[in-house]
């Protein structure tokens, strides 16, 4: 929606979904994997070493350990929900993780890259976390107002084979009512007549050379 109103629009109420592009499989295997190496710790009330020197340990954070919900709120094909009854419009968004400060939950998002983190690269994910603490919240959970994003890249190939990650913590702050205002311009835009072309959308481009 944020790209282009209009591709998200046909989606959504037309059912013409962008072509397919490549997606390189390795982020959903890290994914996986990483999921299976916090849950290890979080069955053992510990954090992994990844987080042992950060601030959030220092602030008393634990990992969230009911695994009823994380199966649920990790999945897909349901995530954590909100049902705009008005319009009948189902928002939901599946999260990585999750820490627990006292009474507060904090989002905790894995992202791979193939390069170390440069200033602005958080920024990207920014309305993401906005949306997961409006989500939470919505459902009656009390969160922080900022989320952890734990970047994972590659640093070296040992002389055994095997390749050797680098992380870095990022904490975000996040706005709920931001994550409110972008679900409350989806359902202005789907209700509303198809958006006009976007001249900077390539997508766009492509269907209207196709049409001619």
């Amino acid at each position: 929606m944020l790209e282009c109103p209009r591709c998200f629009w046909l989606q959504l109420v037309k059912g013409e979904k962008r072509p397919e592009t490549p997606f390189p499989s390795l982020p959903s295997g890290m994914d996986k994997v990483l999921k299976e190496h916090f849950d290890r710790f979080m069955e053992k009330g510990e954090l992994p070493p990844e987080l042992k020197e950060q601030e959030c340990v220092h602030d008393g954070c634990k990992l969230f350990n009911d695994k009823e919900k994380l199966k649920i709120w990790r999945s897909n094909f349901k995530g954590i929900e909100l049902l705009d009854k008005k319009s009948n419009t189902l928002l939901h968004g599946a999260i990585d993780n999750l820490l627990i400060k006292g009474k507060k939950l904090i989002v905790l998002d894995y992202k791979t890259r193939g390069f170390p983190v440069k200033d602005d690269t958080h920024e990207h994910y920014i309305t993401q976390m906005d949306i997961y603490n409006f989500l939470l919240r919505k459902n009656g959970y009390d969160t922080e107002g900022y989320t952890y994003l734990l970047f994972y890249y590659p640093n070296r190939v040992n002389g055994t084979g095997e390749v050797v990650f680098d992380t870095k913590l990022i904490k975000i702050k996040t706005d709920p009512k931001r994550g409110e205002k972008v679900f409350k311009e989806a359902i202005k835009i789907l209700q509303g007549k198809e958006p006009k072309v976007s001249k900077e959308c390539g997508f766009c481009k492509l269907r209207r050379e196709i049409i001619k």
